[in-house]
């Protein structure tokens, strides 16, 4: 059963399932298939954080997201982390939501449970951010990927404020994440960029454009989060990601790297829908299995040291690996 509290902070912090239409939010291009299956995804979200904030409990909460469509359940997972995430952060109860979420039913969604948290951020004041992230034992993942909450921070700045962020190419402050200030910004341009596949409804050549109107320096972060977003959430097919990959040009292996991303965290969820292993391929050139080694082989030992986060050295590693597959083949 829900709360009145909880209720109330919903009403003040969750935007309605209407606001985050395509129409509503005033993205370019007419509706389609696509867009209905990509408008899907943030509702999902939606769902979930009215789910976290309402519900008295994590086993009902769990519950509810269960009935979620096995494609769709780490959207929802992804808002109920958001919800969560801001509960503790506002000391609200015992500040352990999140852990325990991330600990239990979550933790096959790891990786959007990290997005989740930020979104969260995108709604809290900056001082609250060092509360975020929960304690957990570290890992493969652990702390490395939570950069992926930088990346979900950058995605709903643009999402809910494209005028800003896209057509202005506003930068935020940088923010010590992890040690790495400097690193920050790249992080939530890898988000922005995810954000761009949603605000142009998969439509490859409007995307690609859309990623050219930033400054150059910026887009190398930017196709990684279009790959990253054209596999995991789909819109299109082959032939469509086939003419994506080759306008990116020599951006062509930041797209492979986020599409090797999204996979890996689609295995970890334990579900690969088809849309995903079509991305990979057309994107990539890798297999499922393929990918998820190339992820796991090239992953750096998680060490706080050095002046670039592990997170950016094992994209680096993964990048590399593509770079020197399309020197060969141009020999």
């Amino acid at each position: 059963m829900s709360t009145v509290l909880g209720s109330l902070r919903r009403l003040a912090l969750a935007p309605a399932l209407s606001e985050v239409g395509f129409a509503r939010r005033g993205f370019p291009g007419p509706s389609s298939p696509a867009t209905a299956r990509l408008e899907a995804i943030p509702r999902a979200v939606v769902c979930g954080f009215e789910w976290g904030i309402d519900c008295r409990g994590l086993e009902e909460v769990q519950q509810r997201v269960e009935l979620v469509d096995e494609g769709m359940r780490g959207f929802a997972y992804e808002g109920v982390t958001m919800a969560f995430t801001v509960l503790d952060a506002m000391g609200s109860g015992r500040r352990r939501r999140t852990r325990e979420l991330l600990l239990g039913p979550g933790a096959p969604h790891l990786f959007l449970a990290y997005i989740g948290i930020g979104f969260a951020m995108a709604r809290l004041p900056r001082p609250l951010w060092r509360k975020v992230v929960p304690e957990l034992e570290p890992g493969p993942f652990h702390p490395t990927m939570t950069w992926l909450a930088v990346d979900g921070y950058g995605f709903d700045l643009a999402y809910f404020d494209v005028a800003k962020w896209v057509d202005e190419q506003r930068r935020p402050a940088p923010y010590d994440w992890q040690g790495h200030r400097d690193y920050f910004g790249r992080a939530v341009d890898q988000g922005i960029g995810r954000a761009l596949w949603f605000i142009h409804g998969a439509r490859v050549l409007d995307v690609d454009a859309a990623v050219r109107r930033f400054a150059p320096e910026r887009h190398a972060d930017l196709f990684s989060g279009v790959g990253l977003a054209a596999t995991f959430a789909g819109g299109c097919g082959e032939a469509d990601l086939a003419t994506l990959r080759r306008e990116a040009g020599e951006h062509a292996p930041e797209l492979a790297l986020g599409s090797v991303f999204a996979l890996r965290a689609r295995v970890h969820a334990g579900f690969v829908p088809p849309h995903s292993a079509v991305a990979a391929a057309a994107l990539s050139g890798l297999s499922v299995p393929a990918a998820v080694a190339l992820a796991d082989d090239t992953a750096p030992a998680p060490d706080a040291g050095g002046s670039v986060p592990p997170y950016e050295r094992w994209r680096a590693n993964i990048r590399r690996q593509f770079e020197q597959t399309a020197a060969a083949a141009a020999e």
